[in-house]
């Protein structure tokens, strides 16, 4: 499961908010049976995982979830590099239920507070809600459907503009009806909020065929004013109806409405607010346990195993030796030939004894200091690409500086390159791709890493586009 949060330290709207971006499984779960509340066992053991993360959201002090139920696109795996074939890809409702039913099990337990979804929070006024329609209260999560489709939307509107005639006032020439305008919260179509509001007007119509899909998870309460979830001060609740509450803020103002204007609206009879002080509530949302770095882990794409990565490489032929079929010198370092290389007619020419490399049992067997060291080893390294475009000594006392130096001027002048099938430069690009996708420098000097960064995000940008594409052909079918 992959996951973003945005914690207390960052601005509004995105703070305090967690986005459930990517989740995926391989069904090898057993055993295979239903638990004793009717569900698969698997579904029950994954639904338990999900509730528990999320209650620790609630616990450090985040206050909602977002989820797309959106399946993967055929042809596609979301995290994990292949699935068994029995596995099928759940349809859009049945994604979404499975989703719901764990979270009215979140709702009982009382770690959810309410659910509901990204159109009803944020596209429409309802109740006695007070909250402007406004781009600017969205949460921008990456990946997310809504911020892909705004910029779609932002281009065919400045579009349309380039080619259409203003009126004397300025104001753009679009219909909204005057239902719209009311459930919007606004009252004109004048001046730069009229860009917004068609902005979310014409997102609107897009999203709500199947808002239910985007689901949207309270962990704290919401104001019914102003929509903000509450996370200090006061709630002021009424005594009378059972979901309505708001901050100390819009208290506040409601104090000085006339007595028609306060809750409940144009009734002859106001009602009494009582206030639960809110008291369970982190102001700090940092998660106190350590971050474990592991270059498996830290890209959303299991990708190939066969990819190229560190493995051991012949020293006759250059190819990669895979486990098990190799043979290595035992005096000297590095010295690795493939089992085609050494089973050449006239064998080796090589001074010492080989011997054939451990098998896959041998090296599953592999101890925990071995595999510290090679992580290590690794970590070194990408130190190194840091550090070398910053170094100007002739006799850097860095180890392996040296190295890494000849290793990009070798990369300049090689005409072969990592496409031709040139192992150091296959290894230099690994070397980089690693570093690009954990460098947040927007001015790092290593050699590619912007190109790197945006090759990465064109095709994450362009996966997003498909996805959206395929959803909207689903929802005109």
């Amino acid at each position: 499961m992959y996951v973003q949060e945005f914690g207390s330290e960052c601005q509004l709207p995105n703070q305090r908010r967690v986005y459930l971006s990517y989740l995926d499984s391989v069904k090898y779960f057993r055993p295979e049976v239903k638990a004793v509340t009717g569900e698969a066992l698997r579904t029950f053991v994954y639904h338990e995982i999900l509730i528990g993360y999320l209650e620790y959201c609630k616990k450090r002090g985040f206050t909602s979830c977002y989820i797309w139920a959106c399946p993967p696109l055929k042809g596609e795996d979301y995290i994990l590099y292949c699935h068994p074939e029995i596995q099928k890809t759940p349809k859009s409702d049945k994604l979404r239920e499975w989703y719901l039913s764990m979270l009215r099990k979140a709702i009982k337990e009382n770690i959810v507070v309410d659910l509901t979804n990204l159109y009803d929070h944020f596209f429409v006024s309802t109740g006695e809600s007070r909250a402007k329609v406004t781009a600017a209260r969205l949460p921008y999560f990456d990946g997310d459907y809504w911020p892909g489709a705004a910029e779609d939307l932002i281009y065919q509107l400045r579009q349309e503009e380039d080619g259409r005639k203003q009126n004397k006032k300025g104001t753009t020439k679009k219909t909204i009806t005057k239902r719209a305008l009311k459930a919007s919260g606004q009252s004109d179509l004048s001046g730069n909020a009229s860009k917004d509001l068609l902005l979310m007007h014409k997102l609107g119509e897009t999203i709500c065929p199947m808002k239910e899909d985007f689901i949207m998870v309270h962990l704290q309460h919401a104001c019914s004013h102003c929509c903000i979830l509450m996370v200090s001060g006061n709630r002021w609740v009424c005594n009378q109806c059972k979901n309505f509450q708001i901050c100390d803020r819009c208290y506040e103002v409601e104090l000085k409405r006339e007595e028609r204007e306060r809750h409940p609206i144009d009734q002859r009879e106001s009602h009494t607010l009582y206030p639960i002080e809110i008291n369970d509530v982190p102001v700090d949302t940092k998660d106190i346990d350590d971050i474990l770095e592991s270059e498996f882990f830290n890209t959303r794409t299991f990708h190939n195993p066969t990819a190229p990565a560190f493995v051991t490489t012949c020293n006759i032929c250059d190819l990669d030796i895979e486990t098990g079929q190799g043979w290595r010198c035992e005096v000297c370092p590095k010295y690795d030939v493939c089992n085609a290389c050494y089973q050449k007619d006239g064998g080796i020419d090589h001074p010492h004894k080989l011997t054939n490399h451990p098998s896959m049992a041998d090296c599953d067997a592999e101890n925990k200091e071995s595999r510290q060291l090679r992580e290590l080893k690794l970590r070194k390294m990408l130190d190194l690409l840091v550090h070398v475009p910053r170094c100007r000594s002739a006799h850097c006392q860095y180890p392996d500086c040296r190295k890494i130096k000849e290793l990009f001027r070798h990369g300049m002048q090689c005409k072969t390159r990592a496409a031709g099938g040139c192992v150091r430069c296959r290894k230099m690009w690994y070397l980089l791709q690693l570093h690009a996708h954990a460098c947040k420098e927007s001015r790092c000097r290593v050699p590619r890493c912007r190109d790197l960064k945006e090759h990465s995000r064109g095709s994450q940008q362009q996966s997003d586009s498909r996805h959206r594409t395929a959803v909207a052909r689903m929802m005109r079918q």
